[in-house]
C-alpha cells in the first residue's frame, strides 16, 4: 500500500496516535523531570538515608528496562491487589526511568558549579535548601539543557512501549500494528510512523540547541 493510501485510509488514527505519543511525552518529561529533581536533591542531601535511598533509585531505574518495567506494573501488581489502567502503567514506566537519567544530568550540571559560590552561600547563613534553590539547582538546570533536550526525545522514544498494551488512542508504535490487521500496509506504515519520530526529534533538538545558546553559562 503506498504512504498516500494509507495516509488517505488511516491519517485520522495517525493524527491521533501523534497526539497520545505527545500526551504521553509530555507528561512523562515533567513528571521525570520533577522527581528527578527531587531524587538529586536527596543525592546531595546531608542525611545519610536520603542520599542512600536516592543513589539506590538511579541505580536501579537506570539499568531496568523499559518493557520489564511496564511488565511489572501490567501483569505483577494486581497480584498485590493493586490495579492500574494501562495508561497509568505506561506513564509510570516512561517517567520513573527518565527520572533516574534525570537525576544523573542535573548531578553533572552540579559539577560545573565552582566550590567557591557554595562557600559564599554558606557564609551568607543560606540553609541547604535555601542554598540548592538559590544557588546550586538555576546553575545545574541552565548547564543540563542539551543533555535534557536528549532525555526529552528518548522519553518520547520510550513512550512506544504503549505499543505493548492494548491502549486506546494508541502511539505511533503501535498504531503500525493496527494497520498490519486491518490492511497491508507492509514496511510503508512503519516508514511514516518513523518519519515523524524523526521530525519531531528534529525539532526537539532544535529547540534545545536554541534554548542552550540563551541561557548557557560562559566560563
Amino acid at each position: 500500500m503506498s504512504i498516500t493510501a494509507l495516509l488517505t485510509q488511516f491519517g485520522d488514527r495517525y493524527l491521533a496516535a501523534l497526539w497520545t505519543t505527545y500526551k504521553l511525552t509530555a507528561l512523562s518529561f515533567i513528571l521525570a523531570a520533577a522527581l528527578g529533581i527531587v531524587i538529586t536533591v536527596m543525592r546531595i542531601s546531608p542525611i545519610r538515608p536520603l542520599r542512600i535511598a536516592a543513589d539506590l533509585y538511579v541505580q536501579v531505574f537506570r539499568n531496568i528496562p523499559g518493557a520489564a518495567l511496564l511488565i511489572l506494573l501490567v501483569y505483577a501488581l494486581p497480584y498485590l491487589q493493586v490495579v492500574l489502567s494501562y495508561f497509568t502503567c505506561v506513564l509510570t514506566a516512561t517517567t520513573l526511568i527518565p527520572a533516574a537519567f534525570c537525576s544523573e544530568y542535573l548531578m553533572s550540571g552540579m559539577n560545573t558549579i565552582s566550590p567557591g559560590q557554595i562557600e559564599a552561600a554558606r557564609s551568607l547563613g543560606m540553609t541547604f535548601l535555601q542554598m540548592i534553590k538559590n544557588v546550586v539547582l538555576p546553575q545545574a538546570v541552565r548547564s543540563s539543557v542539551l543533555p535534557m533536550t536528549n532525555l526529552l526525545v528518548a522519553t518520547m522514544l520510550t513512550t512506544a512501549l504503549a505499543s505493548q498494551v492494548p491502549l486506546s488512542p494508541t502511539d505511533l508504535t503501535g498504531i503500525v500494528s493496527y494497520i498490519s490487521t486491518h490492511a497491508v500496509g507492509g514496511v510503508t506504515a512503519f516508514l511514516i510512523s518513523a518519519a515523524l519520530y524523526c521530525a519531531t526529534a528534529v525539532v526537539i533538538g532544535q529547540v534545545g540547541n536554541l534554548i542552550d545558546r540563551k541561557v548557557r553559562i560562559l566560563r
